[in-house]
């Protein structure tokens, strides 16, 4: 929980993600506009978070239109960073 946390803190963007994210189930392009980033920002930084398991995607082969959404993890370390 101390590294996911830690993650979070060191980086703008995780946190916007994370955050836009939520309870929701999203594609990157959602993200993109709820946070005002470019799609290959977004995309960089969930590859980021889905290899600590924070998110995770649910359609992998998939090549347009992957659906990510929090792990316990991720929710348990947003939810504490706020």
């Amino acid at each position: 929980m101390i590294n996911a946390i830690s993650l979070i803190k060191s980086s703008e963007y995780r946190h916007k993600v994370l955050k836009a994210i939520g309870d929701e189930v999203v594609t990157p392009s959602e993200i993109a506009r709820k946070v005002d980033l470019r799609l290959n920002h977004v995309s960089t930084v969930l590859t980021d978070l889905k290899d600590k398991k924070l998110v995770k995607c649910l359609n992998e082969e998939t090549k347009k239109g992957r659906l990510y959404q929090l792990t316990e993890l991720g929710k348990n370390a947003i939810a504490k960073y706020g």
